[in-house]
Protein backbone atom coordinates (compact mmCIF):
# COMPACT_ATOMS: atom_id res chain seq x y z
CA UNK A 1 0.00 0.00 0.00
CA UNK A 2 3.07 2.30 0.86
CA UNK A 3 4.24 1.83 -2.91
CA UNK A 4 0.76 2.78 -4.02
CA UNK A 5 0.91 5.89 -1.98
CA UNK A 6 4.70 6.58 -3.38
CA UNK A 7 3.77 6.26 -6.75
CA UNK A 8 0.71 8.36 -6.59
CA UNK A 9 2.68 11.08 -4.63
CA UNK A 10 5.46 10.87 -7.59
CA UNK A 11 2.99 12.11 -10.11
CA UNK A 12 1.64 14.23 -8.46
CA UNK A 13 4.87 15.73 -7.80
CA UNK A 14 5.89 15.47 -11.48
CA UNK A 15 2.77 16.51 -12.68
CA UNK A 16 2.17 19.80 -10.84
CA UNK A 17 6.13 20.73 -11.82
CA UNK A 18 4.70 19.94 -15.65
CA UNK A 19 2.15 22.17 -15.17
CA UNK A 20 4.16 25.46 -13.19
CA UNK A 21 6.74 25.12 -16.51
CA UNK A 22 7.14 28.30 -18.79
CA UNK A 23 6.11 26.66 -22.23
CA UNK A 24 9.26 28.48 -23.96
CA UNK A 25 8.06 31.62 -23.81
CA UNK A 26 5.70 31.06 -26.32
CA UNK A 27 2.56 33.21 -26.14
CA UNK A 28 -0.40 31.80 -27.84
CA UNK A 29 -3.08 33.56 -26.74
CA UNK A 30 -6.80 32.64 -25.48
CA UNK A 31 -8.17 29.46 -27.58
CA UNK A 32 -11.74 28.85 -28.37
CA UNK A 33 -12.49 26.84 -25.65
CA UNK A 34 -11.38 29.46 -23.30
CA UNK A 35 -13.31 32.16 -25.18
CA UNK A 36 -16.55 30.56 -24.77
CA UNK A 37 -16.06 28.98 -21.24
CA UNK A 38 -15.82 33.00 -20.37
CA UNK A 39 -18.53 33.71 -22.35
CA UNK A 40 -21.19 31.26 -20.56
CA UNK A 41 -20.04 32.55 -17.52
CA UNK A 42 -20.75 36.00 -18.50
CA UNK A 43 -24.44 34.67 -20.05
CA UNK A 44 -25.04 33.05 -16.83
CA UNK A 45 -24.20 36.40 -15.08
CA UNK A 46 -26.50 38.72 -17.47
CA UNK A 47 -29.29 36.00 -16.77
CA UNK A 48 -29.06 36.34 -13.06
CA UNK A 49 -28.62 40.77 -12.84
CA UNK A 50 -31.63 41.25 -14.64
CA UNK A 51 -33.89 39.16 -12.30
CA UNK A 52 -32.02 41.16 -9.22
CA UNK A 53 -32.30 44.74 -10.86
CA UNK A 54 -36.16 44.02 -11.43
CA UNK A 55 -36.54 42.82 -8.13
CA UNK A 56 -35.02 45.58 -6.91
CA UNK A 57 -36.66 48.08 -8.64
CA UNK A 58 -39.91 46.66 -7.33
CA UNK A 59 -38.58 46.40 -3.57
CA UNK A 60 -37.79 50.30 -4.18
CA UNK A 61 -41.02 50.90 -5.71
CA UNK A 62 -42.83 49.39 -2.59
CA UNK A 63 -40.77 51.18 0.10
CA UNK A 64 -41.14 54.65 -1.79
CA UNK A 65 -44.90 54.57 -2.34
CA UNK A 66 -46.62 56.47 0.01
CA UNK A 67 -50.47 55.29 -0.69
CA UNK A 68 -52.05 53.66 2.40
CA UNK A 69 -54.23 50.87 0.70
CA UNK A 70 -57.26 49.73 2.59
CA UNK A 71 -58.18 46.12 3.88
CA UNK A 72 -60.39 44.34 1.42
CA UNK A 73 -63.38 42.70 3.27
CA UNK A 74 -63.54 39.29 2.08
CA UNK A 75 -66.89 37.15 1.75
CA UNK A 76 -67.67 34.32 2.44
CA UNK A 77 -70.04 31.77 0.63
CA UNK A 78 -70.21 28.81 3.74
CA UNK A 79 -73.04 28.32 5.85
CA UNK A 80 -70.85 28.09 9.23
Amino acid sequence: MKTVYAIVLSLVIIGTQALASGGAGEAEGLGLLVIGFIAFGVLIVMFQFVPGILLFFGMLKGLLSSAEKKPTKIYSNSKY
